[in-house]
């Protein structure tokens, strides 16, 4: 018989991880780190950054409220399809009804 245990994701991610995760360069990671927009943490001697899996989710749905409030004031173009509208519309990220 095969041992299979379900692997639990690691708590923290690297930033390269971070950045496949949102499909951006490491750089952009870094830089939102820097200027405080993701949450993250040094750790050892050589302060290696790790961003906590959850701190990188709450960034995500952070963006997604800024850009809805966004096309919600007219500020960018909705240039989604219709049933993509129809679907945030019923308060996945807040967008008016």
């Amino acid at each position: 018989m095969t041992d299979v245990r379900q692997t639990k994701p690691s708590r923290f991610m690297t930033p390269t991880q971070a950045a496949e995760e949102l499909n951006v360069k490491p750089g952009q990671i870094q830089a939102m780190i820097k200027a405080g927009e993701l949450r993250a943490l040094q750790v050892g001697g050589r302060g290696m950054w790790r961003i906590g899996r959850q701190d990188l989710e709450d960034y995500i749905g952070e963006a997604y409220r800024r850009t809805a409030e966004r096309i919600a004031a007219g500020e960018i173009a909705d240039d989604r399809s219709g049933a993509e509208q129809v679907f945030l519309n019923r308060g996945v990220v807040g967008l008016p009804d």
